[in-house]
């Protein structure tokens, strides 16, 4: 019942704020800039409205609060890490363009100390492995998740899944405050997207399901980290995390062979360009994405993990 309440409050709150956020990223000329490497096709969206992630936290923000006051400590964990988290994309969106001249955001370093900052903080309780541990998984979500964002439609339906995924094992209240904003969100960004999700939303979201795939796969039982990575509960957690981790996995590893051998290993990156790269349309792209990730949930599930 509390899930649920949590749900409604998000989808009722994003769907009133939705269409006011919205106008009001136009008359602040949030707009979308494209990456000169981008695949050609990309360069239509120059100019969409961006940080649409906000009409999703303005659900999320007041349903977690609820779900502090119920009882569920790990709320206001995730409540701390969307603000946090939202408040960085915020800056790498709006502010640093804003204020400096032909910057896109942030730099890659005063963003990464910035985020370990927050995840440190959200992990302090914990045994210094698992800090460890927890701090690794918030930087891979947030990051994978973000490098996500960018198709019609293809990031919000991804979370989707993911909250349904990672909510019905354990912590569905956590889950379902992101569930019902995404919801609303998939409305304005359903091909032809009138808003895309941007850092402040992408950011946020991902440090939330980095947070979730923690709490799922660890236990105060867990003797250490080789106990940790052995259990099937991470590795089925892993599974249904298959998306985010070929999202990310390719960028270092493209920057490294730029880098060290002067040519690229992969034709584009983040992997879903690279699709783009070979002729797909990006519905198809958006489409296989999706279906990958809604297989890789329901195997998951039906694998049978434990509550932890």
């Amino acid at each position: 019942m509390i899930s649920a309440t949590i749900f409604l409050i998000s989808l009722l709150v994003s769907g009133i704020a939705g269409p006011f956020i919205l106008r009001g990223l136009v008359a602040l000329k949030s707009r979308q800039t494209i990456h000169k490497d981008a695949p050609q096709t990309h360069q239509v969206k120059a100019g969409t409205p961006t940080m649409g992630g906000l009409i999703i936290l303005a659900g999320a923000i007041p349903a977690l609060v609820y779900a502090s006051t119920t009882g569920i400590k790990e709320a206001v964990t995730a409540l701390i890490l969307l603000l946090g988290f939202g408040l960085i994309g915020f800056i790498d969106d709006y502010v640093v363009p804003k204020m400096l001249k032909g910057k896109r955001g942030l730099g890659w370093i005063p963003k990464l100390v910035m985020q370990i900052g927050l995840a440190v903080a959200a992990s302090w309780n914990l045994p210094i492995w698992a800090m460890a541990v927890s701090v690794f998984f918030i930087l891979f979500f947030t990051n994978a998740y973000n490098f996500s964002d960018g198709l019609d439609g293809l990031a919000g339906s991804l979370a989707v899944w993911l909250s349904i995924g990672f909510g019905l094992h354990s912590y569905p209240s956590i889950a379902f405050a992101l569930l019902g904003g995404l919801i609303v969100f998939l409305c304005f960004n359903a091909p032809p997207a009138k808003v895309f999700m941007g850092d402040v939303g992408a950011l946020a979201i991902g440090a939330v399901f980095g947070y979730l795939f923690f709490l799922n796969t660890f236990s105060a039982a867990t003797p250490d980290f080789l106990a940790y990575v052995s259990s099937k509960q991470f590795w089925v957690f892993a599974l249904m995390s298959v998306v985010m981790i070929a999202e990310l996995v390719p960028v270092p590893l493209q920057i490294f062979w730029v880098k060290v051998f002067k040519k690229k290993l992969f034709p584009f990156t983040p992997i879903h360009h690279a699709f783009e790269n070979a002729g797909w349309p990006e519905t198809r792209v958006t489409f296989m994405f999706v279906m990958i990730q809604a297989a890789a949930v329901l195997l998951g599930m039906s694998l049978g993990v434990n509550h932890v």
